[in-house]
């Protein structure tokens, strides 16, 4: 009897920049292990916890396997099956008449529920073109960082990965290695075995700054302070590299003065640590540099979820050019890896389908205020209709209270292809339900390493269920739509993806490929810039009426700032879920247990709180309720709200993003999570 157990390669579709292979083991075809794949060097057979319980998540028993329509109120989660043809008829006339008053009137709604190139934009984006519909700004995550790069280094480009287990020092800046790029923390580990030095700079004492040689415990949105007074600090004690500054760089001179203004007394006043303590941070990195040490910056996105992210960004990217850094492929700064990719955006999306029509674009870090604003000449027509895939915008768009009021409208028509029934599918119209990533084709780039990732379906839909893919074509030929690029199968659009950059072939045999791109990228200059120089100054945003040189934009909400809500507020991931995926997976949620609130015992002290006390958290815009731990991850006058939890398994049906504002960052449109004041009080018997 022939053996029935096989493995398919795939690749991971989180929103996570290590991007991993993966194997899946399938036996009589059913999933029964997925398992990273050895062959692939950034993965090297290993996966987070998360992922590694993907065969839970597929096979959980409250998935959606078939369409369903709403029997009962908005927001109740009251179904009923109906066929899939039923519900594409009903949903492709709903839009034609919406439609045919103002496209513009129907919303999309989507992130990184994929980050797959097919199932995330490329048949929807031809839908929407097509139709004409209000087009999404997919700010939720990395826009303001994005644009700090942009118009530092000329795209979102940086150190290869691989390189950081030669560094003699890394910096690991706004990002909890361990939990959220757990490859990157397998290189830094090397280096650090090799005798590098390990630096963490974040508000909160994670996981991984636990394990590296220094944390610099600093207050949210304090980053750009920090980074200029390292700059003066470089500037006084000479710890530069000026044959690098003068060749490759615009602007020098005015950053200089800029950085003078900033000793290490004014800026740890402002970041709430001690002079010493840049001072020996600015020591480490400029004198290590200015001796031939290869210093290398890792840079994630906890640093730009406030006001001046953007800021920061520029700020921060801009220290390798000062010390000379990029001449040696160990030292450098990464955030982002997205920009090397040659992705076929044309191809995939179809722009062209717009006709010459220019729909407005709608802000998805604004959607609370945006489902209730009225028609009016400036914003256009009220959103009728919103079509929700690869995302949960009730539980992760903040200032959540507005969210919930703005689905919750009873003229609002929202359709949600979802693998279950999320906060957000509880207000849907109509559910469809869609495929997993075992179960479809799709190709990655990423945004952490270099390598292009090809995944096969492992295993058959189950149920019900369709590729995001097919339900858009499908609803194109309900609305008439009869361009050839609405047959293109999902292996086709994946050879589309990345046109001849990349050997398909290559893709097909072993499941990704690495893309030829230079061991130091910018020894030499060669910065995408208008100018080729790392950009200091930004002729581009002075033309905007920008600051054309980066500086410390202080917070919406700076800490100290309210007698009122004396506390900031930050809001990372819990350890086992990501974003608001897997916290409905039971083995992963298990481990979390209840939402948390970190706080340090000082300010527990203060209010009377012991831990595990269930407290009440709350400001302006709405409350919480979270299990509060002194577990000494908090730093004094900053709280750590662990998320996303879906607000309806939350302790009282809410959860962090109550709390969080919609306002934007200073470049990029991007959200404020961690510019947030709050207060917290023990939950009291019988308040609501």
């Amino acid at each position: 009897m022939l053996d029935s157990t096989h493995q398919i390669i795939g690749a991971c579709p989180h929103d996570c920049p290590d991007t991993c292979s993966l194997l899946t083991t399938v036996q009589d075809g059913v999933a029964i292990k997925v398992q990273g794949n050895p062959a692939h060097p950034h993965t090297d057979g290993v996966l987070c916890t998360k992922v590694s319980r993907y065969p839970e998540r597929s096979y959980h028993p409250q998935r959606i396997l078939q369409p369903l329509k709403r029997s009962g109120p908005k927001g109740a989660g009251q179904f009923e099956p109906v066929s899939w043809s039923a519900a594409l008829d009903d949903i492709a006339a709903r839009l034609q008449a919406i439609a045919a008053r103002d496209p513009q009137a129907v919303l999309p709604y989507s992130y990184a529920g994929t980050m797959g190139l097919v199932q995330g934009e490329s048949i929807a984006a031809r839908f929407f073109n097509r139709l004409g519909a209000s087009r999404l700004e997919r700010t939720i995550c990395a826009t303001a960082g994005g644009e700090g790069l942009v118009h530092t280094l000329g795209a979102k480009l940086g150190m290869r990965l691989e390189f950081f287990a030669e560094a003699n020092l890394i910096l690991i800046w706004g990002s909890n290695s361990i939990t959220s790029n757990l490859h990157f923390w397998r290189y830094a580990a090397d280096a650090k075995r090799r005798g590098a030095k390990l630096i963490c700079i974040d508000p909160r004492r994670t996981e991984t700054a636990e394990k590296c040689h220094t944390h610099i415990a600093l207050l949210p949105g304090t980053d750009g302070a920090l980074a200029l007074s390292i700059m003066q600090q470089l500037v006084v004690h000479d710890w530069l590299d000026h044959d690098y500054l003068q060749r490759y760089t615009l602007g020098w001179e005015r950053l200089r003065e800029r950085a003078l203004l900033w000793p290490p007394e004014r800026a740890a006043a402002l970041c709430g640590i001690t002079p010493a303590q840049i001072e020996a941070l600015a020591h480490d990195y400029g004198a290590a540099a200015r001796n031939g040490a290869k210093v290398a910056i890792r840079l994630n996105y906890g640093v730009q979820r406030v006001h001046g992210g953007a800021n920061a960004v520029r700020l921060i990217a801009s220290l390798p050019a000062l010390v000379g850094a990029w001449r040696q492929r160990s030292g450098g700064v990464l955030l982002s890896s997205s920009g090397t990719f040659p992705v076929q955006k044309a191809a995939l999306q179809r722009p062209d389908l717009l006709a010459g029509r220019a729909p407005r674009s709608v802000n998805m870090a604004t959607i609370g205020n945006d489902l209730l604003r009225p028609a009016s000449g400036a914003f256009g027509p009220a959103i009728e209709a919103l079509i929700v895939y690869n995302s949960n915008p009730v539980a992760i768009a903040p200032d959540s209270a507005k969210v919930v009021q703005g689905f919750a409208r009873a003229d609002l028509f929202t359709v949600v292809l979802e693998h279950f029934q999320t906060d957000t599918a509880d207000y849907a119209d109509y559910i469809l339900p869609a495929t997993t990533q075992l179960e479809h084709w799709d190709v990655h780039s990423t945004y952490g390493h270099t390598d292009v990732l090809l995944n096969r379906p492992a295993i058959a839909p189950r149920g019900q269920a369709w590729p995001n893919t097919q339900i858009f074509r499908a609803l194109a030929t309900r609305m008439g739509f009869t361009e050839d690029c609405f047959d293109d199968t999902d292996e086709a659009l994946c050879r589309q993806a990345f046109g001849t950059a990349v050997n398909f072939d290559t893709l097909l045999v072993q499941g990704f490929a690495t893309l030829d791109t230079p061991e130091a990228p910018f020894a030499q200059g060669g910065f995408p810039t208008p100018s080729g120089k790392c950009e200091f100054f930004s002729q581009r945003l002075a033309d905007q009426g920008q600051d054309g040189l980066p500086d410390h934009v202080p917070n919406h909400e700076p800490a100290g700032s309210s007698a009122r809500y004396p506390l900031a507020m930050i809001s990372p991931p819990a350890r086992n879920f990501l974003n608001s995926s897997f916290v409905n997976v039971t083995s992963l949620r298990a481990s979390e247990g209840e939402p948390i609130l970190e706080m340090h015992p000082d300010d527990a002290a203060a209010r009377h709180l012991s831990d595990g006390c269930t407290v009440r958290v709350f400001n302006d815009r709405g409350s919480t309720l979270s299990r509060l731990r002194l577990n000494g991850r908090a730093r004094a006058g900053v709280v750590n709200g662990l998320g996303v939890w879906w607000r309806k398994l939350g302790l009282d049906g809410s959860n962090v993003n109550q709390l969080t504002s919609q306002a934007l960052t200073d470049l990029g449109g991007g959200p404020t999570y961690y510019d947030c004041l709050v207060q917290v009080q023990a939950m009291q018997r019988g308040a609501p």
